[in-house]
């Protein structure tokens, strides 16, 4: 299927270039102008539906017309012979039949193209919500639930679908009935099409009037749906806890506590509704009575024929009946206008991590932290306090330091998951020049610094596609080089189908170590000039570890120097491996040096370390 958004701009996902065509104000309008993407699918649609409804008026006119025949005995009249004569009777029936066969037609194939171009819409959506949350810098998404987005991409998106279907049936079609009934009852008489306007309009009014309410209310709905679905992800996610402090009875209570809220909600919202659609419907109703009364009177007078009125009354009928519809699915626009502002929420937010557009030669890379001062998103807390390092390339330094030290945070500003409030991330050499990181091309930084975190993140796949992620088109021979590298040939060799394992959702099948050693492997497939382990080789053994770490002092990258590694490391047998070690404390780098140096002078490193002075 085509896509509708440039997957890549300077190496991140962008919204489309056509985006500025949907900053409307109302965030359903917004949804409606996808349109755009559509012309031609959205003009032979709307060609449909104008022709079916005037088709419509046409039929009614022909029975209005059959009706006054008969009135005045022109249907069926008698030849010379005296015989009934149906040459009238069959042109007019056959004329409505073929009215109503060519309007059923075309209403049908109207009403596939409705369909299609449906579904076509919720491709649109679910393709931009994805490709947002993709581009979205990591603050976002600590920031709101995995349930949140999963709400929008799937709830938000189908009820926005549903309301975009409904439109052609129950806003377009039944506006075109509107001008097109209202034009012919108003050749008729000028006042039947003002009387009926003027009550169409009324009862237009009431229902917009309280669709504001149920907007607001389901609005209430959608965030306990958010609640719902972020309370089942971490239910599934988290199974092992679970299970494991035997959680199961208050965890089911408390998931059911939260969809008695959602469907106390759900039930507030449809009580509103089916309170107030009445009226609207009542109002609108009326206009039937309008044409039997001062059509009966016009009939009086002459000025109307029966035919002309009993044509009226069906078109009145017609109309009631489309105009109604639009208050049946009143709580389906509600709903999506709730549904279109949550989505557009998402789509609004832009990035603060924007690439730069210079790229790296090719040369072996170290890294510079000057006077560096970072913050939690959308917080004044201070993580890092004017942090300054600096590692020549195919150095290996390790960072330690107390748990919330900011170590991670640290690691997250070479890659540039984070960015520094105040001072410079550089990336390059003293000898070749440096680069700021935020000057930089973002994809060609993130596949130059590689950072491997503590938790393990692995894909519902084979283990081959998983390496893969690193370098698309490496071969088996590369796959295997690079799981011996991590040491982990012995996970190779326990599982079933080799490479084409299916690893299940997160790697769950596998212990944490495995995980770790694939993960480490993935890293090493990749080649990056600078590695960070982010505390990686945690859940490993000390034979396995020392097996990993002097692998990783081989380590070359696509220049074929040794890479840079940053380690972040608890464990004293890791950071024997660096050539030197900076301590945070309190996001301040109070010590930096070679492990024997600061065993000799820094108390505190001898006590984080567990290393007696003697």
């Amino acid at each position: 299927m085509k896509s509708y958004i440039n997957t890549e701009e300077n190496g991140v996902y962008a919204p489309s270039s056509r985006a500025p065509l949907f900053q409307l104000k109302q965030p359903l309008l917004r949804c409606l102008a996808l349109y755009a993407h559509m012309p031609w699918q959205f003009t032979l649609t709307a060609l449909l539906f104008i022709l079916v409804n005037a088709g419509m008026a046409w039929q009614l006119w022909l029975v209005g017309q059959i009706v006054q025949s008969i009135h005045v005995g022109e249907f069926v009249t008698r030849n010379m012979q005296g015989l009934p004569d149906f040459t009238n009777a069959r042109h007019w029936l056959m004329l409505l039949i073929g009215v109503a066969i060519g309007r059923g037609i075309l209403q049908y194939i109207g009403g596939v193209m409705s369909l299609i171009i449906g579904q076509e819409l919720l491709y649109i959506l679910r393709e931009r919500i994805l490709h947002q949350v993709q581009r979205l810098d990591l603050a976002y998404h600590w920031q709101h639930g995995i349930g949140e987005i999963v709400t929008r991409t799937t709830r938000d998106a189908d009820k926005v679908r549903d309301a975009l279907i409904n439109f052609w049936r129950q806003v377009f079609e039944a506006s075109i009935w509107v001008l097109i009934s209202v034009t012919v009852l108003s050749v008729y008489h000028p006042l039947i099409g003002l009387g009926i306007l003027l009550l169409v309009v009324a009862g237009m009014c009431l229902f917009v009037r309280h669709t504001n309410t149920l907007v607001i209310l389901d609005r209430e709905v959608g965030n306990a749906y958010d609640q719902v679905n972020q309370e089942l992800s971490e239910g599934v996610n988290g199974i092992r806890v679970i299970k494991a402090f035997g959680l199961e009875s208050p965890r089911t209570k408390h998931f059911a506590s939260l969809v008695d809220t959602f469907v106390s909600h759900a039930h507030t919202a449809l009580a509103f509704a089916a309170k107030r659609i009445p009226l609207p419907q009542m109002v609108i109703g009326f206009s039937q009575v309008w044409i039997l009364a001062f059509g009966a009177y016009l009939v009086s007078k002459g000025t109307l024929n029966i035919g002309q009125l009993v044509a009226a009354l069906l078109i009145a009928n017609a109309l009631v009946f489309r105009v109604e519809g639009i208050g049946r699915v009143m709580q389906v626009f509600a709903d999506a206008r709730a549904s279109a502002s949550r989505i557009w929420e998402l789509l609004d937010e832009e990035p603060q991590i924007l690439s730069g557009s210079h790229t790296l030669a090719t040369q072996a890379l170290g890294f510079r932290l000057t006077n560096v001062t970072t913050q939690a998103p959308n917080s004044d807390q201070v993580i890092l306090h004017h942090c300054s390092l600096e590692v020549s390339p195919g150095e290996t330094v390790a960072i330690v330091g107390a748990t919330g030290a900011g170590k991670s945070s640290l690691a997250g500003l070479l890659p540039r998951l984070l960015d520094a409030k105040h001072g410079s991330v550089e990336i390059g050499s003293a000898w070749a020049g440096w680069h700021d990181v935020k000057t930089l091309n973002l994809q060609q930084l993130r596949k130059s610094v590689h950072v491997v975190p503590q938790e393990s993140f692995l894909f519902s796949d084979t283990l081959a596609a998983n390496l893969r992620l690193a370098k698309p088109d490496a071969t088996d021979e590369e796959l295997l080089q690079a799981l011996h590298l991590a040491a982990a040939d012995e996970v190779l060799e326990k599982l079933s189908d080799g490479l084409q394992t299916k690893i299940g959702d997160r790697g769950i099948t596998l212990s944490g170590g495995q995980r770790q050693r694939i993960s480490l492997a993935r890293a090493f497939l990749s080649a990056p000039s600078i590695l960070v382990l982010d505390d990686s080789t945690s859940a490993l053994d000390a034979i396995t570890e020392r097996k990993v770490l002097d692998n990783i002092r081989n380590l070359r990258d696509t220049t074929g120097k040794n890479t840079t590694v940053l380690i972040i490391a608890s464990k004293l047998s890791t950071i024997l491996l660096a050539d030197r070690v900076a301590m945070l404390a309190e996001g301040r780098m109070i010590a930096e040096g070679a492990h024997e140096d600061l065993i000799q002078a820094h108390f505190a490193y001898r006590e984080l370390v567990g290393v007696q002075h003697g």
